[in-house]
């Protein structure tokens, strides 16, 4: 029997695929401690201003809010938006440095999930939009919002 909360979404960045093209995305594991998984599975996390950086060959998260659990202890972390180590494989972590030394790339974090128990982090590189580029994404939606619109309307006579 699997849990209710498998897979399921508990924060997401929904401003990442507006400000960046999102060109490759890794699944991470997360450090955390105490009572951090509770407020996460209870969807008091926030990455919308977060960001993800690589030293000494590791990769941390800065910026990601999770909230203090309320029946909480004295494992509550004092700090909710402290750095939080990400688990990932070396090889990975080295690809990741070789492609975030270019200009213009970051890694941004995308979503937060639970899977087999653990939480999980999805982060994309990015590469940052322009704002002309972040116009076309908009012009391309809504001509493909008016070409649909039309699409059902002709099928309907």
């Amino acid at each position: 029997m699997g849990k209710k909360s498998e897979n399921r979404v508990l924060a997401q960045n929904k401003k990442a695929s507006h400000d960046y093209f999102i060109e490759d995305t890794y699944e991470a594991g997360m450090v955390l401690t105490g009572t951090e998984i509770k407020s996460l599975r209870m969807g008091k996390a926030n990455i919308s201003d977060s960001f993800a950086t690589i030293r000494k060959g590791e990769v941390f998260i800065h910026n990601m809010h999770i909230s203090p659990f309320e029946q909480g202890n004295r494992y509550n972390p004092a700090d909710p938006t402290r750095a939080r180590k990400l688990l990932l494989h070396k090889a990975q972590i080295s690809k990741l440095i070789g492609q975030t030394k270019q200009e213009g790339y970051t890694l941004v974090p995308l979503k937060i999930y639970v899977r087999n128990g653990f939480a999980k982090l999805l982060i994309g590189l990015g590469r940052g939009k322009k704002n002309y580029d972040k116009r076309a994404t908009e012009a391309k939606r809504d001509a493909d919002r008016q070409i649909q619109r039309a699409l059902r309307e002709r099928q309907k006579y």
